[in-house]
């Protein structure tokens, strides 16, 4: 008997052990396809010797680590440092303005009838289904010199005569924060639908002011959704590279472009691979902060990113 016992435990085992590798198996293909692969190959090739064509090729060296971090034939230079830091400040205010303008659209697109609800996230969504360069010629045509946009700017005396709003800084936010509002307004969107309307009433009822109501009743609430809008924002934004490119005019250049450069026309492979991992490191270094942040804020558990 109690062999029989064992038996059928040792069969309950092994088929939710099958069970559990059947279930995971899609995923960690995907990941190991997509994701670890491409990832080792770079670090090979940011461990090599730019070789002849910007081609990589032994002995392992650590020149092109050397070379991002500024140093080249002619001493150190802070050219990459300022792409880097001019990419981390891209992306936190084009992150910034994409929440501040998420946030009341997501909370308004709620409030209507519920048939109006599809419509209105499809028109929020429907043009992220444009090709994204065709997009950022639209901008470009929208703030070039002698445009209704720039002639205001002019008036304001925010830019020179004969000037306009494209190539700019500013331009590379507005695109930025364009291109990826609707990465934001989804997630809070499903985080507002879920909104437990008594807490606000409760706090509104305590008499608590509306910044106070949206700090402790609102926003623990849409937390989640704020946190995973923020990851789809704001990594694609730090390696972005056809909107700097284009709005930019070459004034902007983000750490993407920089990767992109070294690798078109073999320029130096090995430098662009390190890039390229340090943009990955990046990656991993936000999502553990925002891990954190979003504890510390209230998400609790919710917060799984």
């Amino acid at each position: 008997m109690a062999n029989i016992q064992q038996v059928t435990r040792r069969h309950a085992v092994v088929s939710e052990t099958r069970h559990l590798l059947f279930s995971v198996m899609p995923g960690a293909v995907w990941i190991l396809i997509f994701l670890v692969l491409p990832s080792l190959y770079l670090m090979a090739v940011a461990f090599m010797t730019n070789g002849a064509y910007g081609l990589p090729e032994l002995p392992l060296s650590l020149d092109a680590f050397k070379q991002l971090a500024g140093f080249g034939f002619l001493g150190w230079s802070p050219g990459n440092l300022y792409t880097l830091l001019r990419s981390l400040w891209q992306t936190l205010v084009s992150t910034g303005l994409v929440v501040l303008v998420a946030y009341p659209i997501a909370y308004y697109i709620t409030t209507c009838r519920t048939s109006l609800r599809p419509l209105m996230l499809l028109a929020v969504v429907v043009p992220s289904w444009t090709n994204q360069v065709i997009r950022a010629f639209g901008w470009m045509n929208l703030l070039a010199p002698g445009t209704p946009l720039s002639d205001a700017a002019q008036a304001l005396g925010l830019i020179g005569d004969y000037m306009g709003l494209y190539p700019s800084n500013f331009a590379v936010t507005l695109g930025l924060v364009y291109n990826f509002l609707p990465f934001m307004v989804l997630p809070l969107y499903a985080a507002f639908e879920k909104l437990d309307v008594a807490q606000v009433q409760a706090a509104q009822d305590l008499y608590a002011a509306p910044v106070r109501a949206f700090w402790h009743a609102v926003f623990p609430q849409t937390l989640p959704g704020l946190l995973a809008g923020t990851v789809l924002v704001a990594i694609p934004a730090f390696g972005m590279y056809v909107i700097p490119e284009l709005l930019g005019g070459g004034k902007g250049m983000m750490l993407g472009n920089l990767v992109a450069n070294q690798f078109a026309g073999g320029s130096n492979w090995p430098l662009g691979a390190a890039g390229a991992l340090l943009m990955l490191l990046a990656t991993f270094v936000g999502l553990f902060a925002m891990r954190r942040i979003g504890k510390r804020l209230g998400g609790g558990e919710e917060v799984v990113i």
